[in-house]
């Protein structure tokens, strides 16, 4: 499995959203892809695109061989690729396990959600994830990291070869954010699935991904090792002003 995007001018730019330019980059199957630089730089926008929010103006965005480019978002979810956005958007009068169990009945590739092996699945995310005890629970009641929690699970609901996170540990204190990083680790190695991630907290993108992406107005920067990555002087100009 290969996400591949390409293409000069990828995006367009959309009211307050950056242009990418020359952005053409890989992801195989299995890797924990990190996808850093300042705000603005155009990464929400990016998943936006691989994700079927947005459409590009031009470039394609292919996706094991087949050439998703502009595809709806339900269809980009339903081929395997999921998405959890920065602000979660659970459905907040349902609970947890209704939730989850949204998204395996009508979000993703296999249709059987209903059935004992859509139930399965729906326990075994709920029990990855630490949400089992809070099964019961509305989701209106939960705080941030658990909302947050719910979104992924719902995602991973859906069978996904790839996940999309969006700034996943925003807001979170040291220990959450050490739990999340456990975690990104845990879905990957557990549930096989390939993960492509925005992130600001360096120290869990650093320590998690194994190729980090930097961009800056739109622009690749740089790509490779996370050490690499920080080591390298347009990466310190983006987000210091000085290499």
């Amino acid at each position: 499995m290969t996400v591949v995007l390409e293409g000069r001018g990828l995006a367009r730019r959309f009211g307050g959203l950056p242009a990418l330019q020359d952005v053409t980059f890989d992801v195989s199957r299995g890797e924990i892809f990190g996808l850093i630089g300042p705000n603005g730089a155009g990464k929400s926008t990016l998943l936006s695109i691989v994700s079927g929010m947005l459409r590009p103006s031009a470039g394609s965005v292919v996706f094991n061989g087949h050439d998703i480019t502009g595809l709806g978002a339900h269809r980009v979810c339903r081929l395997g690729i999921a998405r959890v956005l920065q602000t979660p958007r659970p459905f907040m009068s349902m609970t947890v396990l209704e939730n989850v169990t949204v998204g395996a009945l009508f979000g993703g590739r296999d249709r059987g959600g209903a059935g004992a092996e859509g139930r399965d699945r729906v326990r075994r995310i709920l029990d990855l994830l630490g949400l089992r005890e809070k099964e019961g629970a509305s989701v209106s009641s939960l705080n941030l990291q658990d909302k947050r929690t719910v979104e992924m699970a719902r995602a991973l609901a859906t069978l996904p070869e790839v996940l999309l996170l969006d700034e996943p540990m925003a807001g979170l204190d040291p220990a959450e954010i050490d739990r999340s990083m456990g975690l990104v680790r845990r879905i990957r190695d557990e549930l096989e699935v390939t993960i492509v991630w925005i992130e600001h907290v360096m120290k869990a993108i650093m320590g998690v991904a194994e190729r980090v992406m930097v961009l800056n107005y739109g622009r690749v920067i740089a790509l490779g090792r996370p050490t690499d990555v920080a080591r390298d002087g347009q990466v310190i100009d983006a987000y210091l002003g000085r290499a």
